[in-house]
């Protein structure tokens, strides 16, 4: 019998919280400045929408001001600013490195289910893949975009004629080509990471969820590996150029940083990516998280906007240039639905294969928070320490 009360005191609960929320924008009278810090690229896919939502709330928000910042640098910023009383962010856009840092140090507004009123519908929203990295955020981020990621190899055909298929054709090609592959460091990097959490499933590590027990033969791997890397750039981006430029012949890669910099004109278009023969795809996603400290009247009109930003017209333009492929998060938001502009570099520089992999291997999250900070750590002091710039 008390179970029927007790749920019906949790939803008074949750819309209390819901209608405080909706009572707080109401009772703002002047339209705020939202300042939102991007440590994932995240812009290039959202960046219209939340001007969209300013277009459409002139009521609520009257400017926005958008900077993009190092993923690892962000969390220590913001301890700084909440020691001080300050909170000079309002929303941060991450992925998955950045998140976990911040969920490790306590450092964001716990979301859900605290908040669950203002977020109706919001887990039912989510396609399979996209529902299961929402989890991930242990209810302190709402997902935003989605990407089956890698890992993947990229090379430049020319100089590759015979792609690796497993990691240890990868390590002899390394060997044999030094100073040629390289890629960046894991704790900054989409593919850096993916590469990371990746290596576990395709060489039968005993625990791919655990990389401090359980990922002997990933470091074992990843030590060997070093001695032909000249040295880990702090971001993805530096890869990129250096690949384009053709100083580098091969790097780790996810699928939107494949496609996006050819479209980009960064790397040429011929390139090509091959995937190991029993790659399990480690999925990733781009979070919203509030830091703790922001006040209540603009957290009310980050839940407007978060929700705004989950609805079909704002997810289709997370197509962009491919930069996050394909990106939507929610359910049945088609390519077809997408900018005309983005539908043209797909079909463009999209790869066909990338349909039949996604469907034909297996799929899993990365680590969680703890186990990823505890990841990061231990390259950055086993296998970057010296080689990172």
């Amino acid at each position: 019998m008390s179970f029927p009360g007790r749920l019906s005191v949790k939803l008074a609960a949750l819309g209390a919280v819901f209608v405080t929320a909706l009572g707080s924008i109401a009772a703002h009278a002047d339209p705020i400045t939202l300042n939102i810090v991007d440590v994932a690229g995240n812009l290039q896919l959202t960046q219209k929408g939340f001007e969209a939502f300013k277009a459409k709330y002139p009521n609520l928000v009257s400017n926005i001001t958008y900077t993009n910042a190092p993923a690892p640098q962000l969390p220590g910023k913001i301890k700084a600013m909440q020691a001080a009383g300050r909170a000079d962010i309002d929303l941060v856009l991450t992925g998955t490195d950045a998140l976990a840092a911040g969920i490790e140090q306590n450092l964001w507004l716990k979301l859900l289910p605290d908040n669950a009123g203002a977020f109706p519908g919001l887990l039912d929203k989510y396609a399979p893949g996209p529902r299961k990295m929402q989890d991930l955020a242990q209810g302190y981020g709402i997902e935003v975009a989605y990407m089956p990621a890698g890992p993947l190899i990229e090379y430049n055909p020319a100089k590759v004629g015979d792609p690796p298929k497993t990691p240890e054709q990868l390590l002899q090609w390394c060997k044999a080509h030094p100073n040629k592959l390289i890629y960046a460091r894991p704790a900054n990097s989409g593919p850096g990471r993916t590469f990371l959490m990746g290596l576990p499933y395709v060489l039968g590590d005993k625990n791919p969820q655990d990389p401090i027990n359980g990922w002997d033969k990933t470091w074992a791997f990843l030590k060997a590996l070093n001695d032909c890397i000249p040295y880990y750039p702090g971001g993805t981006s530096a890869v990129m150029k250096e690949l384009g430029e053709g100083t580098r012949d091969m790097t780790v890669t996810v699928t939107g940083w494949d496609l996006n910099p050819r479209a980009l004109g960064i790397v040429p278009a011929d390139f090509k990516v091959q995937a190991f023969d029993n790659m399990t795809w480690v999925n990733d996603a781009h979070y919203m998280v509030i830091p703790k400290g922001v006040p209540k009247d603009k957290v009310a009109v980050l839940f407007k906007l978060m929700n705004f930003m989950l609805e079909p017209a704002q997810q289709a333009l997370t197509y962009d240039d491919g930069y996050f492929y394909p990106g939507p998060a929610v359910k049945d938001v088609t390519l077809a639905r997408a900018p005309a502009h983005s539908q043209e570099v797909i079909k463009k520089y999209g790869r066909p294969e990338y349909d039949k992999w996604i469907a034909d291997r297996p799929h899993q999250i990365p680590l969680s928070a703890q186990a990823m900070v505890a990841a990061f750590q231990k390259w950055d002091r086993d296998i970057g320490a010296q080689k990172t710039k």
